[in-house]
């Protein structure tokens, strides 16, 4: 097995960190360099000292990750991280052993150096079962089913080197893709998204943009298309949309993530309407100057992708317009949700 799925953080907290620096990394900050636990019960008894509140379950999937990230990782393995702040996968190549770093930020001293392969690859390049085996809710796991690591090559333009892919597994090291379990949540949230962007791209997802700030109690007024001047849309509270806040809305459906300039074209527009607030809807999510600039600005600027869209959206569906509702069929289920 040798494409490994390894997750910056719950909600991507990390990844920008990660490609821009060309490294893989996890969590687990309590504990200490990995390399000092030479077998997994001794890895047991490091994450229970640890972390002495974990239940005997999170304890034992917390090893079979770290000790997964710490000794079956190598040179040459398939590094792939799913990212939370635009709508794709990006992959790289493993280039060593794992490494400690102790003055490093408690959330970032467990990592793998990595060289990563091009531009993140958009998940609707991927058929459908490759999505799924990313879809695990672990931070660390295997994908190998269906030939995924010849077919990911092939995508990456990656040919296997010779006898790279028969490495066996070590002894004591169970396949911990067979603890996979699709995380049922983000497969639905990832078939909303799809859907959403194939059917409302352009004029239509600034429509959905307005039908959800509208559900949300603004009152908006939609730019004509094609002559937006920099703004998609203004909004404001109040009957008439004359009360604070007051907000200058654009919207992009493509599927690249966009940069800065996008960001200064709508705060220049909002001080033109005079407007206190920004908000930037980029389907295909933000590239890392974006995210900065805005963490910045977090007193005026808001930020949605692809997914923050999504959740919006299922915030207020009821309240849409039926035609929208129409094109957009959701239905509210319960799942169970185990440890």
């Amino acid at each position: 097995m040798t494409v490994w799925t390894v997750r910056a953080g719950r909600y991507g907290e990390r990844e920008e960190q990660a490609l821009e620096g060309n490294f893989c990394v996890i969590g687990w900050g309590a504990m200490p360099d990995l390399t000092r636990y030479k077998d997994k019960d001794a890895l047991r008894e490091g994450v229970q000292a640890a972390y002495p509140d974990l239940s005997p379950g999170a304890v034992g999937t917390s090893v079979n990750q770290l000790w997964t990230f710490a000794y079956r990782i190598k040179k040459g393995d398939i590094i792939a991280l799913p990212l939370k702040n635009r709508p794709a996968i990006a992959f790289g190549e493993a280039m060593g052993e794992y490494i400690f770093k102790p003055d490093n930020p408690e959330d970032m001293r467990h990592m793998h150096k990595v060289n990563w392969i091009g531009e993140p690859v958009l998940r609707k390049r991927l058929d459908q079962d490759l999505k799924y085996s990313f879809g695990s809710s672990l931070t660390v796991f295997s994908v190998s089913r269906n030939d995924a690591e010849n077919r990911i090559r092939a995508m990456l333009s990656k040919p296997v080197a010779a006898n790279h892919s028969l490495r066996t597994q070590e002894a004591g090291d169970e396949d911990i893709e067979a603890e996979v379990v699709p995380n049922l949540l983000d497969t639905a949230e990832e078939q909303i998204s799809d859907y959403i962007g194939r059917k409302f791209k352009g004029r239509k997802m600034e429509e959905l943009v307005e039908a959800v700030l509208r559900a949300k109690g603004y009152e908006t007024n939609l730019c004509p298309e094609g002559s937006d001047g920099g703004v998609d849309i203004l909004a404001g509270m109040g009957a008439m949309g004359f009360d604070h806040p007051r907000l200058c809305v654009q919207v992009k459906s493509g599927d690249s993530p966009v940069g800065r300039e996008v960001l200064d074209q709508l705060k220049g527009v909002m001080q033109d309407f005079k407007a206190e607030y920004g908000l930037l809807v980029s389907w295909g999510g933000f590239k890392s100057t974006v995210i900065n600039e805005a963490r910045r600005g977090f007193f005026n600027i808001r930020l949605w992708n692809d997914k923050k869209l999504v959740q919006e959206t299922e915030s207020v569906y009821e309240k849409l317009p039926t035609d929208i509702q129409t094109e957009l069929p959701l239905q509210r289920t319960w799942v169970l949700v185990e440890e």
